[in-house]
């Protein structure tokens, strides 16, 4: 996919969101308090069902807690916890997660072949594109496109989002806030269980 092309998928997966404040990271390390229960003091999750958040882009990590405050993007595991933040406590905390470091797990090496195949090409036969075109060879995302970065994000995570985004698809319920180009749902609704577990294994293992 070629970059004039991720540019414009980019401004319409993001048209509407909210107006990007400039954050300040060490205020934001304050605001984030809450979060370090589930998502670790460092934005590094303990916990595998709980997304790691250090490193993420600031406009990624802006839109899914404008999306989840809104009701746009359902999280019912964060029900209450966005409801009095401001549009500036939102940048920092943004900010302040962005400016940590990533953790990296590993990848299970039975699904590292398959995982890494569907990663860097795709899956020519359903028109899949590899996930590297937009989230990077090395997983680090497209930060200023609001791309999130991957690399060494929790497989349990990965996997849920992808069947969200599969069911949304299919008319279940399931997570909608890829934009109107639908493009998350559009490629997960293409692949199977065990092609939605080996990437989410290859990606937990990548480093940026």
């Amino acid at each position: 996919m070629n970059k004039p092309l991720l540019v414009m998928i980019a401004s319409l997966m993001f048209a509407g969101s909210a107006v990007a404040l400039e954050g300040d990271a060490s205020a934001g390390k304050a605001k984030s308090a809450p979060c370090a229960a589930c998502h670790g003091a460092d934005g590094n999750s303990p916990a595998p069902n709980f997304p790691n958040l250090a490193g993420q882009g600031e406009r990624y990590l802006a839109k899914q807690i404008h999306d989840i405050k809104s009701g746009e993007r359902s999280a019912p595991l964060m029900a209450g916890q966005t409801d009095n933040l401001s549009d500036q406590d939102i940048a920092d905390i943004s900010a302040y997660y962005a400016s940590k470091t990533a953790s990296t797990g590993q990848t299970d090496p039975a699904l590292l072949e398959k995982g890494a195949a569907i990663y860097r090409g795709g899956i020519a036969d359903r028109s899949v594109p590899a996930c590297a075109a937009c989230h990077s060879p090395t997983g680090q995302g497209m930060a200023a496109a609001g791309f999130p970065a991957l690399a060494g994000q929790h497989a349990d995570y990965t996997i849920a989002q992808l069947k969200a985004f599969r069911a949304a698809a299919d008319g279940r319920e399931g997570r909608t806030n890829d934009g109107d180009t639908k493009t998350m749902r559009t490629v997960a609704f293409k692949m199977s269980d065990s092609e939605i577990e080996a990437v989410a294994s290859y990606i937990q293992g990548l480093h940026h």
